[in-house]
């Protein structure tokens, strides 16, 4: 018998989510760039777009160091995409906040990922929420 995680199946689904991921971080990649980011740069802006965050928070989701989302919100902000304000709970701590036009180019940039959607849309709602619900498992989060 094999080792758990080594039966053939365990393989192929793993080879297949690494083709999801790498599909995925690619049309990233290229979305970000027609808008001259960085996949970086668009991955700060899409989670500013959902709330105001302090640079230590963003920095441990992208796992990265902090100093590196320093200069990412730099750039970003000299564009006019983010904004820094006080934190209403702790004015010593800073928060990076997407401004309206952030907002909207992250909503475009969700937009514009067209690779899962259309597979997806080939899948009935009760299979997408079953992939949902496996994902989330898999993640140690809440299933629906």
């Amino acid at each position: 018998m094999a080792a758990q995680g080594t039966d053939p199946l365990t393989v192929e689904v793993v080879e297949l989510i690494g083709s999801v991921v790498a599909r995925y971080h690619d049309e990233y990649e290229r979305a970000a760039a027609e808008h001259s980011l960085t996949g970086a740069q668009a991955r700060v802006l899409g989670l500013l777009s959902m709330e105001a965050l302090p640079m230590r928070r963003i920095a441990r989701t992208m796992k990265c160091e902090p100093s590196n989302i320093t200069g990412i919100v730099d750039r970003l902000e000299v564009r006019g995409l983010v904004e820094r304000r006080p934190d209403p709970g702790d004015r010593r701590v800073k928060l990076a906040a997407a401004t309206d036009e952030g907002r909207d180019l992250a909503r475009r940039l969700r937009t514009s990922l067209d690779f899962a959607r259309e597979p997806l849309a080939e899948l009935t709602a009760a299979e997408r929420a079953l992939l949902r619900d496996l994902l989330r498992r898999m993640l140690g989060g809440p299933e629906a």
